[in-house]
């Protein structure tokens, strides 16, 4: 069975991004790429949401070849250029996959839960979500998620989207605590077990 692996950049106030979906105001640096490398390197799948997945195939796709970018991020490029991709939305056409139409399948609302628990209940390497927060939430609420790995970096900016859009009902076990190397940020890995009654 494979696992479904939720990772998120938290502030210590519990926001995902700024006011309006901003990103840039979060504390991100190298050791947050090179985790989100190491999940990538044990997947074989990535699931995204409409706004992250736009997002990342505007940014992602040429960097592979790019020599003057980081290493990681060369190879983070690499990676999303060649894993499969279930992108869970109602309004993004197969069109607008481009140029990952040939590993990207697009999945309704309605039918990701039922689409996640087929992949999950297969074989091969892990199912990983980055970002994507109304996506993973719902895929949390609907007991899809294996395990929830939050990383929280030095900032609080008092405003934007939060981590958490609804109250988690299932019991988080911590399988790890760590500092990132040449990071900030503190990696908090949970496992994600039954609903508590």
């Amino acid at each position: 069975m494979r696992k479904l692996i939720v990772t998120v950049l938290s502030t210590l106030d519990g926001y995902a991004a700024g006011e309006g979906g901003n990103v840039f105001v979060m504390p991100i640096d190298l050791g947050f790429d090179r985790y989100n490398l190491e999940r990538m390197q044990a997947a074989e799948t990535m699931v995204f949401g409409a706004t992250s997945f736009h997002g990342a195939r505007g940014y992602w796709p040429p960097l592979a070849d790019d020599e003057s970018a980081p290493a990681v991020e060369r190879e983070i490029s690499r990676l999303h250029n060649t894993l499969d991709k279930i992108v869970v939305s109602d309004s993004t056409a197969p069109a607008d996959t481009e140029p990952w139409s040939g590993t990207t399948e697009v999945v309704g609302r309605a039918h990701a839960a039922d689409r996640l628990t087929e992949l999950r209940s297969g074989d091969g390497g892990d199912i990983v979500c980055f970002g994507s927060l109304t996506a993973w939430n719902d895929l949390l609420a609907q007991g899809l998620v294996d395990e929830l790995h939050v990383m929280v970096g030095p900032g609080a900016i008092g405003a934007g989207l939060p981590t958490f859009n609804q109250p988690v009902s299932q019991r988080l076990s911590l399988l790890d605590a760590r500092r990132l190397d040449d990071s900030e940020l503190v990696a908090l890995q949970y496992a994600v077990g039954p609903t508590i009654s």
